[in-house]
């Protein structure tokens, strides 16, 4: 068999498991709704959570601000060189130091996504000596920065802290230094890890916590900082990591630590080192979004009511209690082939509901993931009633 032959067996096999994936064609987005081959749908699919990616009005302020500060014809669209050589534009400077001063953090340090972030920071923090203990369904991003580092690691059971302690008691004084990870709110259960839990145990055991908050950050805390701005425990987080790609509508992540954890990171993570720098206008558009995000109180607390009103109608047509403790909202299936038929039925009745299988979820456990945005109206929410209850009556 050659290798072709072998890689086509791979797909056929994909393909019998229901579990073949494309890219689609998607024409436009246009506030909650997106056009996929001319056809509206009502978008349940998006992370943009508070629906800055499609809002004009934001959009216009930012082209005045540039405007305003002559900065339109004046920013870059690459950077052309990786940021410890000549990439480090100065608005890199402002945003980083803006983010420490809203942490109250010594330092921050931009990478160019969440999964740069991820797979490169937990192998710059490890060696061989080092152990991490890490919640069985964080991000892919997050496994795969476990498997490239050299350290050793232990997953404990989903939310289970009692596992975790185990593991830890059994563990832990046989390494160096040792890391515990989570993230806050996962992304395909919409589940809420216990911060408080995760600081209690990294204090007994003298462990380094790093917590990662891309589906939190904008929707939660008071001024949309998170989850462990919510709790008011940001200063016992030590490596707080978020995204730029979600409730931001931009690209690009970020970390914030001390000082020293700074250096080391500068000096060791090599998906920060070797890829060249964002250009500048992705990093105005944050720069200026951050400010807007601060202020979106309203908005966020809409999102988190009408989440809480979804999910109940979930459970009720279900009859069965929801895992999900925010905006997104899974509705689980099982079986993959039975998973999309009803992604296609939720498609035919104009909203774009996509089908989870693995190995994004575990075996068995496919799903119709709702991910609710700031920008659905009192219309689309009834429709979503709507449309579920037709679907899930069609099982």
């Amino acid at each position: 068999m050659n290798s072709y032959d072998y890689y086509l067996k791979k797909l056929q096999y994909l393909e019998q498991k229901n579990l073949i994936r494309d890219l689609k064609k998607i024409d436009k987005k246009e506030n909650q709704n997106i056009f996929i081959e001319n056809k509206k749908l009502l978008n349940l699919s998006s992370n943009d959570y508070l629906g800055i990616g499609t809002n004009n009005e934001i959009l216009r302020e930012f082209y005045n601000y540039l405007l305003q500060n002559n900065l339109l014809f004046n920013i870059d669209f690459t950077s052309s060189s990786s940021r410890l050589l000549t990439g480090n534009s100065n608005i890199y400077t402002e945003l980083e130091n803006k983010i420490a001063n809203l942490y109250q953090k010594q330092k921050a340090i931009i990478f160019n996504s969440g999964y740069h972030l991820n797979s490169g920071l937990l192998p710059a923090l490890t060696e061989k000596n080092d152990v991490i203990f890490s919640d069985k369904l964080n991000h892919a991003s997050i496994i795969d920065g476990i498997k490239l580092s050299d350290a050793e690691h232990f997953r404990y059971n989903h939310l289970n802290y009692n596992h975790l302690e185990t593991l830890l008691q059994k563990y832990r004084e046989q390494y160096n230094n040792a890391i515990i990870v989570s993230e806050s709110l996962f992304s395909m259960d919409g589940d809420i890890a216990d911060l408080k839990k995760l600081v209690e145990l990294k204090n007994k055991y003298n462990c380094l916590l790093y917590i990662d908050e891309a589906h939190a950050i904008g929707v939660f805390g008071e001024k949309g900082l998170g989850l462990a701005e919510e709790l008011n425990i940001i200063s016992d987080i030590d490596i707080l990591i978020a995204t730029f790609g979600k409730a931001f509508a931009s690209i690009g992540a970020f970390c914030v630590v001390n000082d020293i954890l700074y250096r080391y990171i500068l000096n060791t993570a090599r998906s920060l080192i070797f890829t060249t720098a964002l250009p500048s206008v992705n990093l105005y558009w944050t720069n200026f979004i951050l400010d807007e995000i601060i202020n979106l109180t309203s908005e966020r607390q809409y999102l988190k009511r009408i989440s809480s009103e979804i999910r109940s109608f979930i459970e009720n047509s279900t009859q069965s209690k929801s895992i999900s403790q925010s905006q997104i909202i899974p509705i689980i299936i099982g079986d993959n082939e039975k998973t999309l038929k009803l992604a296609r039925l939720f498609q035919e009745n104009e909203i774009l509901l996509l089908a989870i299988r693995p190995p994004t979820v575990p075996q068995g456990t496919s799903r119709l993931r709702l991910s609710l945005t700031a920008n659905l109206n009192n219309d689309d929410i009834q429709k979503i009633k709507t449309v579920i209850q037709k679907v899930l009556k069609s099982e």
